[in-house]
Order: structure tokens, then C-alpha cells, then sequence
């Protein structure tokens, strides 16, 4: 595997290169300290099977750059770290097309799932994401609130009143089985998941663009969400992965 590290702080750099190095030994890791010094790499060897983007760049706006990268570079994943947990920031990650946003503050296994996630064609969101209310993005300023926590990660003496009631039959989250996808919306999804914009999904199933937008609007209204990153969240609660979400669509016959 070789992966590209885009972060401006030299011990960040230093502790990002350690751990991805640790992966295994055929894993080379370049890691540069500035989109430009990312856009020149790239430019002269664009066989990368990942890259890692700080958000925070001396010399550039991180969300720009994604954008830029999943743009000119659409083979190559990309995976925002960044120190900022907050939603709106999250979100604004997988709009602009990132495969992944792995906070900071996670710690190596974390990491290390968020990559093989991704490296196996699914999408990383932080756990702390799974609990949130579909459309709500929060301000600038926001960070994720507390109750997005799993059921299981109360805190001593937080514990909720019902948390021995089970919820009624319409209070469930629906599975993805119960969504009833036919397998091309599945197709749609499982690209739609990796963050690609309809032209290569179109291109990906042989399909016109406007085919690729009917199916894309009907997976939206089967799960429920008006935009791509709602659809993102929403399978996020259906699955209740730990520590993120994997799921694949069921083959087409």
C-alpha cells in the first residue's frame, strides 16, 4: 500500500508516518507538509492507493484541497484527519467526497479500522457520528453533542431513565433489508458511498447521467434523507457498526 500524509505540524506528520508504517512491511508512506508540496507529488506519481488530509494547511483550505484531489485524482481515496470533531466539519468532509474522517484524538486502532475500511471500498464515519439526527449539521462552532454516543458508551451516573425500555415497533430504525433496494440502487448506493459524483457512477454502470440522478433520488426517498451525506448517516444507524459502518450491496443477479 502507498499512501500519501498531507499535514503541516512536523510531530503530527512524524506520529501519522510511525503508526501507517506500522501497517505492514510493504506499506511505503510519503508524507508531505503543504498542498503544494501534495500537488507536486501527486502530479509527478499519482499511484497512490491513499491519502491522508489535515484540514488545516498553512498554505491552502483543506476542504479546497479535497475537493481538488477527489477531482483531478477520483481513483484515489481520500481520508480527512483532522483535529476538529465537529459535525458540521464531518459533514462538509464527505460532501466534498472523502472516503473517510478519522478525528485526531482516535487512537491507533481506530485508525487502523477507519483505513481498512476504506482501503476495502467502504466509507469511514466517526463513531461519535452515528447517533446524529439526520439534517442537522450543526454551526460552525458546534461540536458533536453528547448523545450521539453508542447506547453502550454511558458514562457512570449518566445512564438514561428508559434505558430498559425497548422502543416501539414504528420508533425502530429500519434494516437495509427492510429498505427493499432493487440491486442497480444498490450499485448506486454502494458507489454513492464511496463518494462518487454521478458522472463516474454513470460511467462505472454504463449508464446515462440522468438515469444514474432517477436512481440516486429513489435511494435517497427509500432511506428516508433528502442529500447524499443524510444517506451516509443513515446507513451508518442501520448497520451500528463500532467505530464506523462497512456494508456492501447484495450482488446482482
Amino acid at each position: 500500500m502507498k499512501v500519501l500524509l498531507v499535514d503541516d505540524h512536523p510531530l503530527v506528520l512524524s506520529a501519522l508516518q510511525a503508526v501507517i508504517q506500522s501497517i505492514g512491511n510493504d506499506t511505503t508512506v510519503v508524507g508531505v507538509d503543504s498542498a503544494a508540496a501534495a500537488r507536486a507529488t501527486l502530479a509527478a506519481d499519482d499511484n497512490f492507493d491513499l491519502v491522508l488530509l489535515d484540514l488545516a494547511l498553512g498554505d491552502a483550505d483543506g476542504f479546497d484541497v479535497l475537493v481538488e484531489f477527489r477531482s483531478t485524482y477520483p481513483a484515489v481515496p481520500v481520508v480527512v484527519v483532522s483535529a476538529s470533531d465537529r459535525a458540521s466539519d464531518v459533514i462538509r468532509a464527505i460532501d466534498s467526497g472523502a472516503m473517510g474522517f478519522v478525528p485526531k484524538k482516535s487512537s491507533h486502532g481506530e485508525l487502523y479500522a477507519a483505513l481498512e475500511m476504506v482501503m476495502t471500498g467502504s466509507m469511514y464515519v466517526p463513531p461519535s457520528m452515528l447517533g446524529l439526527e439526520f439534517g442537522r449539521s450543526g454551526g460552525a462552532g458546534d461540536t458533536v453533542p453528547g448523545v450521539m454516543r453508542h447506547a453502550g458508551d454511558t458514562q457512570p451516573g449518566d445512564a438514561p431513565f428508559g434505558a430498559d425500555a425497548r422502543p416501539e415497533p414504528h420508533q425502530k430504525l429500519p434494516s437495509l433489508q427492510d429498505v427493499g433496494l432493487t440491486p442497480r440502487q444498490a450499485e448506486v448506493l454502494s458507489l454513492l458511498l464511496q463518494g462518487l459524483p454521478n458522472k463516474l457512477i454513470a460511467r462505472q454502470l454504463n449508464l446515462s447521467v440522468e438515469t444514474v440522478k432517477d436512481h440516486v433520488a429513489a435511494v435517497l426517498r427509500a432511506l428516508g434523507v433528502s442529500s447524499r451525506t443524510q444517506a451516509v448517516l443513515a446507513v451508518s444507524q442501520m448497520t451500528q457498526g463500532q467505530g464506523g459502518f462497512s456494508w456492501r450491496p447484495p450482488t446482482p443477479r
